[in-house]
């Protein structure tokens, strides 16, 4: 019954495992050799030999370059017999921390491989001890098959959200600690500075600082118009489009859905060249005398503001409609009918029950979408570039943090700020959607309206 009830984990492999068991601390895989399953437990001991090798060869010089990321700067000597300048090559800082990180991760990977093997070796040796059959490899690759199907399906899938999400995030974020900018010319060679960068762009009252808290303004003032407004309109929309007395109602969903057929880039491009100063707009104006000179919508910082505002609601009220649409005719009947038998009127039957019926599913949307005008690239960029910009000042009147970022990062090349304001954005978006959405009623009550 000890047996029986033996919980398979670190310590008790580890406390209660036999020699070899034991043995497999220091030579992985040897607890699955001395328990029947010497092909597994040689593929394990391969993985720790490739891994000592690569440490040897180079894991170890990335690890010790790592807290230095470099010293040596390209040199140019003077070539008498040639007559020429030759260049000698330095240290790159961005790839010995590159390969540091890589390094790490290997080194993480290798700690729970031994974590695993430590288990399952013990494991093994609670099923030898007890007399049960041992599978063979071959049945263990059939079982990647059939019962242990969702580790096959799982594990590529992992692997690549590990190296191409996890790996990348970490190397953006140890950036932003980091002096690699064009100030200074660290483009190649940079240090470590630790929270430099975190105090310049809070500091409210440096140049970075205010450029910063107001782009950060503008981005929520910008991610709440954009959300509720496109919300409240295509909310109306799709109320009266789906009146019982609206007629030919497939032609008016037609009219708004158009829109999503042409694609985005095409009607930014066209508004904002229609807006331009000599756009057809402005032209159109002055030769109707309804004004003397060009409306300034993307020169002023409010008119740009409020242009890309309305813009927006030509672009995002389309998918709202199909969204409030598909909710309105899946609404319950009966609700209408026994709220109009106990004598409500429009209006109350649209704040008790239609309103609060679409809010309930349309939250997670509502929060999607909040997040995702947040870092809506496509309109700002397209539109007005992020301008106007004052003179000296890294960040437009009507940049994002996501268009700022692009800005820093690709066209002035100040990465380890960028860094910083990547993850800065991180935090503001992850307690944003965190607080909403555990404050909702869909995920409070689940069987509202079940």
């Amino acid at each position: 019954m000890a047996l029986m009830n033996e919980k398979i984990t670190l310590k008790n492999a580890i406390a209660k495992g036999d020699s070899m068991t034991k043995l497999s601390m220091i030579l992985m895989g040897a607890g699955m050799f001395g328990h029947k399953q010497k092909a597994k437990g040689i593929l394990v001991f391969l993985l720790e030999a490739a891994f000592i090798f690569y440490m040897i060869s180079t894991g170890f010089h990335q690890l010790a370059e790592l807290p230095g990321l470099g010293e040596s700067e390209q040199g140019k000597v003077w070539n008498e017999a040639k007559g020429i300048f030759e260049y000698t090559q330095g240290d790159n800082s961005l790839l010995i921390l590159l390969f540091g990180v890589v390094t790490i991760f290997i080194i993480a990977a290798v700690i729970l491989l031994w974590v695993l093997q430590m288990k399952h070796s013990y494991k093994l040796q609670l099923a030898c001890e007890k007399g049960e059959r041992i599978p063979t490899f071959i049945e263990d690759l059939k079982s990647l098959f059939d019962g242990n199907m969702h580790i096959t399906l799982m594990a590529l899938p992992c692997i690549g959200i590990l190296v191409f999400n996890i790996v990348p995030l970490v190397y953006m974020i140890c950036m932003a600690f980091t002096t690699y900018s064009k100030e200074g010319s660290h483009l190649t060679l940079f240090d470590w500075n630790g929270l430099v960068q975190f105090a310049r762009v809070l500091n409210m009252n440096g140049s970075l600082g205010r450029q910063f808290w107001g782009v950060l303004r503008w981005t929520i003032v910008w991610a709440i118009f954009a959300t509720f407004l496109n919300y409240i309109l295509g909310m109306i929309l799709a109320l009266i489009i789906n009146r019982k007395e609206t007629k030919a109602k497939g032609f008016w969903r037609f009219c708004f859905i158009l829109s999503i057929a042409v694609p985005q880039f095409v009607s930014l491009l066209i508004m904002r060249t229609m807006l331009q100063p000599q756009g057809a707009v402005n032209v159109m104006l002055q030769n109707a005398g309804l004004i003397s000179s060009p409306l300034p919508f993307w020169t002023n910082a409010t008119w740009a503001r409020v242009t890309i505002i309305v813009i927006n609601l030509w672009v995002g009220i389309p998918y709202t409609l199909l969204q409030i649409t598909g909710i309105l005719q899946n609404i319950p009947a009966e609700l209408y009918e026994a709220a109009k038998m106990d004598g409500a009127g429009p209006a109350t039957i649209f704040f008790k029950i239609t309103l609060p019926y679409m809010l309930f599913v349309t939250m997670p949307y509502l929060i999607s979408s909040f997040v995702g005008n947040i870092n809506n690239f496509n309109v700002i960029y397209l539109l007005s570039g992020g301008g106007p910009t004052n003179v000296g000042d890294t960040a437009g009147q009507t940049d994002l943090l996501v268009t700022w970022l692009y800005k820093l990062t690709v066209d002035q090349q100040y990465y380890n700020i960028g860094a910083v304001i990547g993850i800065l954005t991180f935090v503001v978006l992850t307690i944003v959607t965190l607080i909403t959405y555990r404050n909702s009623s869909s995920y409070k009550n689940e069987e509202a309206f079940m």
